[in-house]
């Protein structure tokens, strides 16, 4: 049977081995592949998928093997191996390297980088890159918004479920309820997670002067902790819950069940793409403001077919709510415009869909 190892290094809170994840047990689960995930933090993966033993130094949950990633690891784990995944770029460790070399054929060697939208990527997809002292090659994939790069993570019955949660109010009820969570009727759902710089007080007082009841989800983290200490005029005023941590089944759900979703980073991005909901991503800073062109390329792939006045309402409030700028009147302009935004973002979201996978592109390159 075909084996795959994919090694994964926390660093960026839950995003690595979310991203992780949700790739081994696709591979797994509809490729009928031997998986094995290497991580070096089982905490984080098991707040994400709660069947995942954080004391276990080795497990099998959803069809994937979980290894706790210790170095040195025993070459012997490579025998059967024949495609090994570095997730974002992560250091293989040298042992596993130098028996690589030896192997005949040798693995494939895969890089798998961060999502961008930028046009350069199309580029340096499948880039290959030898080893400047070993004779073996990593290949580069960068996930991506068109057919000319690795695609996004979807598994194929994804856009099935979320049309039968979305169209199944009971569903939507019961899912309120083990939330113990009671949006007013007919109120704007919005869900909040970010970092902890975003502007969420200005943006909820500006939502404070809408007609139309608004009822912020605010999933645990850093903007939890900011809604902690709003004034109580502005908690009266907006209905705010603060969420427990949610497993990866739970968020997906939230963010089917919303109206809007705020995300960060790659992994809670690309769920809200699928949602087919308007969106506002926070993306993770950088120096320099590199993020800035980040966004940027992601605001024309995301308003490519938006008119003059959606396309600047929507960078007005993304580029404020990334600090980019500065506005007072777009968070209330944006959530105005919410009813043009849901039409538009469901669009994108379901061309999307029509897109290859990432998982079936990346078996697509093994031949």
């Amino acid at each position: 049977m075909k084996q795959y190892a994919i090694f994964c290094t926390v660093i960026d809170n839950y995003g690595d081995a979310a991203v992780s994840w949700r790739l081994a047990r696709q591979l797994a689960n509809e490729h009928g592949l031997s998986v094995r995930l290497w991580i070096d933090d089982l905490t984080s993966l098991a707040a994400l998928e709660p069947d995942v033993a954080p004391n276990s130094p080795a497990q099998n949950v959803a069809g994937v093997d979980i290894y706790h990633w210790r170095e040195p690891i025993d070459p012997h784990y490579l025998s059967a191996v024949d495609t090994i995944i570095a997730a974002f770029g992560c250091r293989l460790p040298t042992t596993y390297l130098t028996a690589m070399a030896t192997m005949r054929p040798a693995p494939r060697w895969i890089n798998l980088e961060y999502l961008s939208a930028e046009p350069w990527i199309e580029s340096c997809h499948l880039l290959p890159s030898p080893h400047p002292q070993l004779p073996i090659t990593q290949t580069f994939v960068f996930p991506g918004f068109t057919e000319n790069t690795g695609g996004l993570l979807r598994e194929h019955d994804l856009i099935q479920r979320r049309d039968a949660f979305q169209n199944n109010p009971a569903a939507q009820h019961e899912f309120w309820q083990q939330l113990d969570c009671y949006p007013p009727q007919n109120a704007i759902k919005i869900s909040l997670f970010g970092y902890a710089h975003a502007p969420l007080y200005d943006t909820l007082r500006a939502w404070t002067h809408t007609t139309q009841p608004v009822c912020c989800l605010i999933p645990h983290g850093p903007l939890a902790e900011q809604a902690q200490t709003l004034p109580a005029w502005i908690k009266r005023t907006l209905h705010l819950q603060i969420l427990p941590f949610m497993s990866q089944t739970d968020y997906d759900r939230l963010l089917w069940a919303c109206d809007a979703n705020f995300v960060r980073g790659e992994d809670s991005l690309v769920r809200a793409l699928w949602a087919g909901r308007p969106l506002i991503w926070h993306i993770y800073p950088q120096s320099e403001n590199t993020h800035a062109a980040k966004l940027d390329a992601f605001l024309n792939r995301q308003l490519a077919h938006a008119d003059t006045n959606t396309n600047n309402i929507v960078r007005s409030f993304a580029q404020t709510w990334n600090g980019l700028q500065t506005d007072p009147n777009a968070a209330l302009a944006w959530l105005r415009h919410l009813p043009s935004l849901q039409a538009l973002q469901r669009s994108w979201s379901d061309a999307l869909s029509a897109q290859t996978d990432l998982v079936t592109r990346l078996e697509a390159c093994r031949t």
